[in-house]
């Protein structure tokens, strides 16, 4: 039988707003699906917008944010290679993978919402009936998605992302380009989550998506087992 392959989409973009500050993906959101599905055999391709080395927060490197994944991602050779070589977003075929997952960090919130590479590739792969599985800040990447009938594909759907109320506890509010929880409901989102910093997922037919950076290995959990019924 053939390895399952799932293709994994990071953000290209580096500035925190005008803050001066830096931002990009956050490490543990992508460590810890990257490796759930390593270790079951799943063949993982990386891809961002701009290729190359994307940009990592650099707050999810700070003692606070480390975890099991994130050390053995800080002690794997091979991923740094790939993260520093990601392929470019415009390049990839939806028929080349079974799944795609985005991870988080605030990046995601200025380049992947509109990006149009990115749009069509999510709606490349809902139409081959493949799942899409996105995990905090990333959930910004469904906004803009539509279906064949030209639709929000997530109106209606169950759908979860970065809460308004875990946006204040990090200060971010008034920097952040949007308030994500607040986009999804106006999507016609069914917006759904938990108590803030705790790992929530819910799955909407073939959408999974996640609350927060707590939430990254449950949702690869749940793409997993789709991809494995």
């Amino acid at each position: 039988m053939n390895a399952k392959k799932i293709l994994m989409v990071l953000t290209s973009h580096a500035d925190l707003g005008a803050t001066g500050e830096k931002t990009g993906f956050w490490v543990e959101e992508f460590a810890a699906p990257y490796y759930i599905f390593k270790d079951n055999g799943i063949e993982i391709t990386i891809a961002s917008p701009l290729g190359g080395q994307p940009p990592i927060d650099p707050k999810s490197e700070l003692e606070d944010f480390q975890t099991t994944a994130t050390a053995r991602y800080d002690d794997d050779a091979e991923i740094q290679k790939l993260i520093a070589n990601t392929h470019v977003l415009a390049e990839i075929n939806v028929n080349d993978f079974d799944a795609v997952f985005y991870p988080g960090g605030h990046g995601p919130l200025w380049d992947l919402t509109e990006n149009s590479d990115s749009i069509q590739l999510i709606e490349n792969f809902l139409e081959a009936k493949k799942p899409v599985a996105t995990v905090c800040h990333a959930t910004a990447a469904l906004l803009n998605v539509k279906d064949s009938s030209g639709n929000y594909a997530i109106h209606g759907k169950a759908i979860s992302g970065f809460t308004n109320s875990e946006e204040d506890a990090v200060q971010l509010t008034n920097i952040v380009p949007f308030l994500l929880e607040d986009e999804l409901v106006k999507r016609g989102a069914n917006y759904q989550k938990s108590e803030d910093w705790s790992s929530f997922a819910v799955q909407d037919g073939l959408i999974i998506s996640g609350q927060n950076p707590a939430s990254s290995a449950l949702v690869a959990q749940k793409l997993l087992e789709q991809l494995n019924p």
